[in-house]
């Protein structure tokens, strides 16, 4: 498949050898004598409904192909499962950093070079909010109206799949979230994931975005869902790092998230007085993600990924979105 797409038999031999760090769909470096690859697939095992989307993914990096926003170039895509037994698809292999619980050896040590790269983070994000989905072909990828209500009914109905053992306190504040739902701002492409280790971070200085990854939760909606999803990733110092996100911008040097926020504004134009409600929100998603992902792992689905008992994590996340509402800290 792949010598036929990109017209090199030298891919009818190839090694393929699993990414660490993926929690949810599973990624692949392909190398051959014609160079590298990428390619993303589910993970094994029961999949919740709707989710691990590959097609969803390589749409829109597609449609995404001739916009300011970066993202790598779809090669082959395989909705079959003929090929591999699992959908999939193969994108080209984009030269940067994914940052996670460390910085790469010399770079961003200085705080203007953290600022810049908190600064691209968020003028990327802003770049996605901007794109006309109907100018890239994407008028049908979602149904803007009534998102949220259909996101936080989703997110319960995930929570109801994946659950194994009674959270009230993630039962509380699906109730909460629902009750409380605000006008939504005008309909954009939301990528639905968004946050540094998702994007690929230049090799030339981290001042630019050199790729966005991980598009299988995009879809048309509120784009303040992507931005308080960023806020809930984006640690301060003396804060505790997420069990499944360890991230570096605890670092001195890193703005804060009211920074983010002001910057956002600034780029966007949009009123941002109601943000809490969608930090709450994405706490809400990540204890269902969390939880996904432990069943997964306890089920073997994960390709041997163990990330340890989420049980406390899960809990300790969905009260501090129970307190964001409540007026609470954040």
């Amino acid at each position: 498949m792949l010598a036929r797409a990109t017209g090199d038999r030298a891919w009818l031999d190839l090694t393929a050898t699993l990414i660490a760090g993926g929690k949810s769909n599973l990624t692949f470096e392909l190398t051959s004598g014609a160079g590298e690859l990428i390619l993303r697939r589910p993970p094994t095992g029961d999949l919740l409904p709707s989710a691990h989307d590959m097609g969803r993914e390589a749409r829109v990096q597609r449609a995404l192909a001739n916009t300011s926003v970066p993202v790598p170039r779809i090669i082959a895509r395989d909705e079959t499962a003929d090929v591999i037994g699992a959908p999939f698809y193969v994108m080209a292999k984009v030269a940067g950093h994914v940052i996670r619980g460390e910085l790469p050896t010399g770079y961003a040590d200085a705080a203007p070079e953290r600022e810049a790269m908190a600064n691209a983070l968020i003028d990327v994000l802003a770049d996605v909010h901007a794109v006309d989905p109907e100018a890239v072909g994407l008028a049908g990828f979602g149904r803007p109206d009534g998102f949220l209500t259909r996101q936080v009914s989703r997110w319960q109905g995930q929570w109801e799949a994946s659950r194994t053992v009674e959270v009230p306190a993630v039962d509380a504040l699906g109730r909460e979230l629902a009750a409380r739902l605000p006008a939504s701002h005008a309909p954009t492409i939301v990528h639905g994931d968004f946050r540094l280790d998702n994007c690929l971070m230049s090799t030339d200085g981290p001042g630019t975005v050199a790729a966005v990854l991980d598009w299988e939760l995009s879809t048309l909606g509120d784009p303040l869902t992507d931005l308080g999803l960023l806020l809930f990733y984006w640690r301060e110092p003396g804060e505790p790092q997420r069990a499944l996100s360890p991230t570096v911008t605890s670092l001195p040097g890193f703005p804060r998230r009211a920074d983010l926020v002001e910057r956002y504004a600034a780029r966007t134009g949009r009123d941002l007085a109601g943000i809490r409600y969608y930090e709450a929100f994405s706490r809400f998603k990540f204890a269902v993600i969390a939880q996904g992902i432990a069943a997964r792992v306890a089920a073997g689905a994960m390709a041997g990924q163990d990330f340890g008992d989420l049980s406390e994590e899960i809990v300790r996340i969905a009260e501090e979105g129970l307190a964001m509402l409540s007026g609470g800290g954040r």
